[in-house]
């Protein structure tokens, strides 16, 4: 049987979703954990592999088992076996033609900005504190240019191992409630730190320190060494990933929301 599951955690004390010898990580607790319910090892495919202190609301993966459980007996027993900062939030079981990988038809990121003077305390690992004022006006203007199907070479890491740079953004919104900015961005697929590099951007220009016109010169020079910074992990959030309806997952989108 091949079975789906969502999975919800706090990135702040894993080195990234990817098992690492000697590391603590997220695909490691899952597996850890489910293989004690299935009473055989386990191995998980993840939707997206997110790097060291990026978190996830709408992480998906599969598994092939041998073991019969109810889902609720999969979800439960997972978490009994997991620590605090990782959650299975549903299961399904699915089609062996499920992928939670090369299936996805879009991805879905949050990346959340505490604007304001004062640095956090109780959401220093959960926030990119920023204190210059932002213009959500500039930021939102400047992301209209990476809409579409384009070239994000700029916007990739230098150790990026994906085999072509072009992907296809469907949507990019910016948002503020309050001291709070959001940046919510679905695209095909993404590269290594694109989304932190995007909001690297978006943050320069909503600063003033850039005009919105440096994001489509930046997509033209396709070159990482010319873009702005990589912004920080903990202000990352995976919040959705979509699949064909024949397969019929649970269409619930949490956003993180701080005000």
């Amino acid at each position: 049987m091949r079975i789906a599951a969502g999975i919800e955690y706090d990135g702040t004390d894993f080195s990234g979703w990817q098992s690492q010898p000697g590391s603590r990580t997220v695909q490691g607790c899952v597996e850890q954990a489910l293989s004690k319910v299935a009473d055989h090892p386990v191995q998980v495919v993840c939707a997206g592999r997110t790097d060291s202190g990026v978190h996830a609301t709408g992480q998906v993966v599969h598994f092939d088992t041998g073991a019969s459980r109810r889902m609720r007996s999969w979800i439960l027993g997972a978490n009994a076996n997991l620590p605090a900062d990782v959650s299975v939030t549903w299961a399904r079981p699915v089609d062996e033609r499920f992928h939670a990988r090369f299936g996805a038809l879009e991805r879905r990121y949050r990346y959340v900005i505490l604007n304001r003077m004062v640095r956090p305390a109780l959401a220093r690992s959960r926030v990119c504190w920023d204190h210059y004022p932002l213009d959500a006006g500039l930021m939102a203007q400047a992301g209209t240019h990476l809409v579409g199907e384009h070239d994000f070479s700029s916007f990739r890491a230098l150790a990026c191992q994906a085999k072509h740079p072009v992907r296809t953004i469907h949507r990019l919104e910016i948002s503020r409630a309050g001291e709070y900015l959001y940046i919510d961005v679905t695209a095909n697929a993404f590269l290594h730190h694109m989304v932190r590099n995007i909001a690297g951007v978006l943050i320069a220009v909503g600063r003033g320190e850039r005009s919105p016109d440096w994001v489509p010169e930046l997509l033209q020079a396709r070159d990482r060494s010319v873009g702005g910074v990589t912004a920080p992990a903990g202000g990352l959030y995976l919040v959705d990933v979509r699949y064909p309806d024949e397969f019929s997952l649970p269409r619930e989108i949490t956003l993180p929301r701080f005000a």
